[in-house]
């Protein structure tokens, strides 16, 4: 074999080996902001669930805090962001509400748009079975819509939530699987967005 022929073949072969090392390389993983707050610690079980739902989709990562606790890089890192709410006086706590409030005034959301196209949801606890869940869900996923995010639901009609007194004291095993689905449906969602993004 002469010297050309040899260099081609080695350059093939290396050319090949470089190719199927870059074609079996795993995408970097998906990554699920769950941020809360709770004082009771309710809406952090259900956190844990949501988180726990996320991390059971492969290829997703799964960053759990409290809201105050979140850093604008956690906010833009993310692929999503499900954020949970106790109930206080029929919607979101005043502790969500400054986590929201703190996307433009704090980390500087607006004009770009910098939370666009990411996947949105919500959570939420309330001591009785209409105390104002739903509307609590309602406000945090109007807050995303308001910057453009991609809103989507699991575990109920707008998301999980949880009734903790009167005749279901605590957070039973149903309102926690329904916490699991919201996890794993935002992390299926942006798995979609982020693949045909990538394309």
């Amino acid at each position: 074999m002469n010297h050309a022929l040899s260099s081609a073949l080695a350059f093939s072969i290396i050319f090949n080996i470089a190719s199927w090392s870059w074609a079996e390389e795993a995408p970097p993983p998906v990554k699920v902001l769950v941020t809360y707050h709770s004082l009771s610690g309710n809406t952090e079980r259900m956190a844990e669930a949501v988180a726990e739902g996320v991390t059971s989709v492969p290829g997703t990562l799964a960053v759990l805090k409290r809201v105050g606790q979140v850093t604008a890089d956690d906010l833009f890192s993310s692929d999503a962001v499900i954020v949970g709410s106790p109930v206080y006086w029929s919607n979101m706590s005043g502790e969500v509400k400054t986590f929201f409030d703190s996307w433009q005034f704090k980390f500087g959301v607006f004009p770009e748009f910098k939370m666009k196209n990411k996947v949105g949801a919500a959570f939420a606890t309330g001591g009785q079975i209409s105390s104002g869940k739903e509307i609590t869900m309602l406000t945090i996923l109007a807050a995303m819509l308001g910057n453009q995010m991609i809103v989507v639901s699991g575990g109920g009609a707008f998301g999980a939530s949880a009734t903790t007194e009167g005749d279901s004291p605590g957070i039973d095993k149903k309102e926690l699987a329904d916490a699991k689905a919201l996890g794993r449906r935002v992390a299926d969602v942006a798995k979609l967005i982020s693949k045909a993004s990538a394309q």
